[in-house]
């Protein structure tokens, strides 16, 4: 029986885990958190996750909220003007379904399967010799946390890294009572030029349904304002603020709302940034990354759950197909993570978040006020959230943006 470590309790570290254990495998899972503490302890992210992603939990038969949790149906677009009008204002349905499960309600739950089918779970903060005692009795060690000091041992890598700092001032609030939408349930994704963006969409938490409000300020700009927030009450004031200040047709959502629970916010800030994906460790044995430890992108496209749902689709089936063979190969390692990076479209995933990290260019403007009367557009952006991949030959293209409308406009007319 081959042994694995997995340093990190979350989406991929846990989902590779459960999936190596369905196939024979001895695993060891480190992570600093208990799932008590984590079923106690504060929102980590917003985790709205697309049909993809989800697909890969199905298959492990991981998917116990599937009945529970209220569905995503589409996506809205709203761009700003600055009399507090809506001169882009779209939406369109995706043609499967998303879904945002609470990670503290998901792991806890995770973590108990991977204890139940024979695992080892230690609660225990791992450092650099920490690795070295993994290494000496597991046959691989994958690094899955991005928080830390571990995710230092990957290097930087300066190709695949665009940005230097900190893109966006990021806050979470979960709330309850919020009006419904109409048509359909949605991510409302809404952009304020200059200022920064807001979505919100249905989730489950740990009190039941709710909704998820993600601000995303531009530093140093009115909605990087989460400083002098104190308390959870306080935090819920200036997300109401912000929506009454800039959005309010989302604020005419919110007259009711309230807090899901007292450790249902956050906010903060961090660098998007891309590592190498194998580390030496001073012995000389090598150690994998995965997902965020390697590749940490921004939430303002949602796709970090998602990213890490493919990161671990692709390194089991990696390991799987490797049979008897070493386990600790670089060649192999780097193949592995360039599995996630180009097959399961991590990689471009990062490279269409990091581009909407920055002021939108005219072609992407053209785009966003096309799908005001073009529904083809709407429906192909909403639906490549599953799979980014499909924005590089127009999204990100200025010469592919105009034959795409050109298409597009030529269809309508006929």
């Amino acid at each position: 029986m081959r042994r694995i470590a997995i340093v990190g309790g979350g989406q991929s570290g846990l989902q590779l885990a459960l999936g190596l254990q369905q196939h024979g495998y001895k695993v060891t899972v480190v992570t600093d958190r208990s799932g008590e503490d984590i079923a106690a302890g504060r929102v980590m992210s917003s985790q709205c996750m697309f049909h993809t992603a989800l697909e890969y939990e199905r298959e492990l038969g991981l998917n116990y909220w599937e009945a529970e949790g209220p569905y995503v149906e589409g996506m809205s677009m709203s761009i700003a003007g600055p009399d507090g009008s809506r001169p882009v204002h779209w939406s369109a349905r995706l043609e499967r379904p998303a879904q945002a499960i609470d990670q503290r309600v998901k792991y806890p739950r995770w973590m108990q399967e991977v204890e139940d089918r024979g695992g080892a779970l230690i609660i225990e903060r791992c450092d650099a010799a920490g690795l070295e005692r993994l290494a000496k009795e597991h046959e691989l060690v994958i690094v899955a946390s991005g928080k830390g000091d571990l995710k230092d041992l990957f290097p930087a890598s300066p190709a695949r890294t665009m940005h230097g700092q900190p893109m966006r001032a990021l806050a979470l609030t979960y709330v309850k009572n919020m009006t419904p939408r109409e048509e359909f349930t949605a991510v409302n994704f809404n952009i304020v030029p200059g200022v920064g963006e807001y979505f919100v969409f249905p989730a489950l938490t740990t009190t039941g349904a709710c909704e998820i409000m993600v601000f995303e300020g531009l530093p140093g700009g009115p909605m990087d304002c989460w400083g002098d927030v104190r308390t959870p009450q306080a935090h819920l004031a200036k997300s109401r603020w912000i929506l009454d200040t800039f959005l309010p047709w989302e604020a005419a959502r919110c007259q009711d709302v309230a807090l899901t629970d007292d450790n249902g916010t956050l906010a903060g800030r961090f660098q998007p940034v891309v590592r190498e994906p194998v580390a030496r460790l001073p012995s000389g044995a090598r150690v994998l990354g995965m997902a965020d430890a390697v590749c940490l992108n921004d939430p303002i496209t949602g796709q970090g759950s998602n990213n890490a749902s493919k990161a671990a689709h692709a390194y089991l089936h990696a390991i799987l197909e490797r049979g008897r063979e070493s386990l600790t190969d670089e060649a192999w390692m780097r193949a592995t993570f360039d599995r996630a990076w180009t097959g399961e479209g991590v990689g471009a995933a990062t490279l269409w978040t990091n581009a909407l990290l920055l002021p939108p260019p005219p072609h992407v403007l053209q785009l966003f006020g096309a799908a005001n009367t073009l529904g083809g557009i709407a429906s192909r952006f909403v639906n490549a959230f599953d799979d980014p991949r499909d924005f590089g030959g127009w999204f990100l293209d200025p010469g592919g943006a105009e034959r795409f409308i050109a298409e597009q406009q030529a269809g309508a007319a006929s």
